[in-house]
């Protein structure tokens, strides 16, 4: 079966250093079921964009709920996008999700937000979310899929053949020197530090993510070492936490993380489904109405603040 193909408008957005956010946004087929604009606002995972697979079905489905969709496409992720500064988008970088949620809130000042997160973009949104109480504000919820919650230990892990870990490793590390490759002349050009410090060579040769951080992705912003690297990349808490028992990505070990969050938090674990594999993401867009329909009609004594 196809996966569909939502029509969408995609806006850029400059940021201070240079660089240029992009996002695509797509408008609801109907109308809400609590008659309320809500919109949901979706980060993909590593080096994806608004035009894959998962993310064009899933957009379809919460459209046809009634829900606008705003999907950010990774900086450096298009491959017809050239960048416009020598940054591309890191592990935990949420310059560009916050971006694209500052012009959500300032076009629709009405509108309520679900915050929604895949893999990689689970680390993002809910590191963006912790990091100032302002971000959640007109958040009703927070749902991450799939995310590996520590960089550091998550990266560890792959290094491990069970599930196949390690091969998957290799092909989304050869996925990221595809990225990081075609946008050699805008990242190592000129008198950046960058150029000083990244060698190249190293790029080539890396056949592990956390090689490529080591020699490249660390160096992006301020350079720092590996573990510092993945410590501030890192999210330090979660909304609501989807994960797959059969994940090839997310080790065992791993899941402790949200086990132990605070009670607010909906931890939910399914049998099947491998990383991101869900075939039409229903359970999110069911997630997601039961919130909108609980805010909707909770009692006035109720805090009305998202809280992490």
């Amino acid at each position: 079966m196809l996966s569909p193909h939502p029509s969408g408008i995609r806006k850029y957005l400059p940021m201070q250093d240079g660089a240029t956010a992009t996002f695509d946004l797509f408008e609801p087929l109907g109308d809400h079921r609590t008659g309320d604009d809500i919109t949901m606002v979706i980060c993909p995972g590593i080096g994806n964009h608004s035009e894959k697979h998962y993310i064009r079905t899933f957009v379809d489905h919460a459209q046809k709920d009634g829900y606008r969709c705003a999907v950010l496409n990774h900086l450096g992720a298009l491959p017809n996008i050239e960048l416009t500064s020598p940054r591309m988008f890191t592990y935990g970088c949420t310059w560009e999700f916050a971006a694209m949620v500052g012009y959500i809130k300032r076009t629709y000042p009405h509108t309520q937000l679900i915050v929604v997160g895949f893999s990689l973009g689970g680390n993002i949104v809910c590191k963006f979310l912790g990091e100032n109480r302002v971000n959640q504000e007109r958040v009703l919820c927070c749902v991450s899929v799939c995310q590996g919650y520590s960089a550091l230990r998550a990266q560890e892990t792959f290094l491990q053949w069970d599930q196949f870990r390690r091969f998957y490793n290799f092909l989304m590390a050869d996925n990221m020197k595809k990225i990081i490759l075609s946008h050699r002349h805008s990242l190592f050009s000129g008198s950046s530090v960058k150029v000083i410090d990244v060698d190249l060579s190293r790029l080539y040769t890396a056949t592990s993510l956390m090689q490529i951080d080591e020699h490249i992705m660390r160096y992006v912003k301020k350079p720092v070492s590996l573990k510092e690297y993945y410590e501030k990349e890192s999210c330090k808490c979660a909304a609501a936490a989807g994960e797959l028992a059969d994940d090839p990505l997310v080790h065992d070990s791993l899941l402790n993380i949200p086990r132990t969050l605070k009670p607010n938090v909906i931890f939910a674990l399914t049998l099947h489904g491998g990383h991101l594999g869900f075939f039409e993401w229903r359970l999110i867009v069911g997630y997601a109405n039961a919130m909108c329909q609980w805010e909707k009609q909770k009692p006035a004594c109720c805090q009305s603040d998202f809280e992490l």
